[in-house]
C-alpha cells in the first residue's frame, strides 16, 4: 500500500528556482493523537511538522533539521524534526486552560524560535528565527532572506486530519533569461487554497498552479513518524545529569523512570542499571 504521507522536490526547468511539496496523514495523526491538542495547537504543530520536512530537503548531508520555539503564551513550546530520510517527530507544551487564539505570535507571546541543523557527522548549527510576521510562514521566509540570504516562500496549512505544505527556493547563481519568473511563481503559489493542498495529489497541485511553466516533479519519497529514542539515549541523559543525581533519586524512589515527550515509551533503570552506567559493571 502506498503512503499516505509523501514528499516530492521539483524544479522548473532552465531556471534556478526550485520547489518542494509534501502532505502529511498518518504521522500528522499518530504525533497530534499524542495528546489532547487544543485546534489551533494541533494546526500549528501540523505545520511546524510540514516546515521541516520541507525545509530537511535543503539538508546535503545525514542528520536531522528541527524547529524549535518556547514563548509565554498560552502555547509554551513547539518543536518539530525532519531527519534527511524523512522521519518525523514534533510536540506541542501548552497552557489548556489558555488557548484561544489562532496565529503563532498569539500564541506564543514572547519568546524565540530557532532552527537546528545536526548533522550526524560534523558541527550542530543553530539559527534564530525572527518573529516579526505573524505566520510561521512569513517568519520562516524571513529568516531564510535575513541568514541565508535565500529568497523562500512557504505556503503552509494544516486541519484536524492533514498538513500539508509548498515551499519554492530561489538558488544563488542567478541565470533567468526570465527576469520575471521568481515574481510569477510566487504570485502564482499565493493563490493556493488550503482545500487544495489538503486534499489534492502534487501533480494536480502544481498543474493547476503553475500549468504554463515547465515543471520537473521528481519521484515521491515517503514521510513516516519514527522517535529516536532508546534506551541507550534514555541512559545517555541519565548519565548528563551526573552520577550523585541518579543515585540520590534511587535512593528516594528505588527505581528511575522516564518517558519519552515525543512517543510516551517508557524507561525504567534500576540500582545495577546505574551502576553499570557510572562503573562500567554492577556493584549490587
Amino acid at each position: 500500500m502506498a503512503s499516505r504521507d509523501q514528499f516530492q522536490r521539483f524544479i522548473f526547468e532552465d531556471s534556478q528556482v526550485r520547489g518542494a511539496w509534501v502532505k502529511l496523514n498518518d504521522s500528522y495523526s499518530e504525533i497530534g493523537n499524542q495528546a489532547p491538542y487544543p485546534a489551533s495547537v494541533r494546526r500549528m504543530l501540523g505545520e511546524s511538522l510540514v516546515a521541516s520536512v520541507l525545509m530537511s530537503s535543503t539538508l546535503k548531508f545525514e542528520g536531522t533539521l528541527s524547529l524549535q520555539a518556547q514563548g509565554d503564551g498560552p502555547l509554551r513550546t513547539l518543536m518539530a524534526e525532519c531527519s534527511h530520510d524523512r522521519f518525523i517527530r514534533g510536540l506541542a507544551r501548552y497552557d489548556e486552560h489558555a488557548v484561544t487564539e489562532d496565529s503563532l505570535n498569539a500564541l506564543l507571546g514572547e519568546g524565540r524560535m530557532a532552527i537546528t541543523i545536526s548533522p550526524e557527522k560534523g558541527q550542530r548549527y543553530q539559527g534564530v528565527v525572527p518573529r516579526e510576521e505573524e505566520s510561521l510562514a512569513g517568519c520562516l521566509e524571513e529568516y531564510f532572506e535575513r541568514s541565508e540570504q535565500i529568497p523562500t516562500s512557504f505556503f503552509l496549512f494544516a486541519d484536524e486530519n492533514c498538513s500539508a505544505g509548498l515551499m519554492l527556493q530561489k538558488l544563488p547563481g542567478d541565470t533567468e533569461q526570465d527576469s520575471d519568473l521568481w515574481d510569477r511563481l510566487n504570485h502564482l503559489a499565493s493563490t493556493v487554497e488550503a482545500e487544495e493542498l489538503l486534499t489534492l495529489d502534487s501533480e494536480t497541485v502544481l498543474h493547476r498552479l503553475f500549468n504554463e511553466e515547465t515543471v520537473r516533479l521528481f519521484d515521491a519519497e515517503p514521510v513516516a513518524f519514527r522517535c529516536s529514542c532508546s534506551r541507550e539515549r534514555t541512559l545517555g541523559a541519565l548519565e548528563s545529569i551526573g552520577k550523585e543525581e541518579c543515585y540520590s533519586i534511587l535512593d528516594e524512589q528505588g527505581s528511575i523512570e522516564m518517558d519519552c515527550q515525543f512517543c510516551h515509551q517508557h524507561y525504567r533503570f534500576d540500582r545495577n542499571d546505574i551502576d553499570h552506567l557510572f562503573t562500567g559493571h554492577t556493584l549490587h
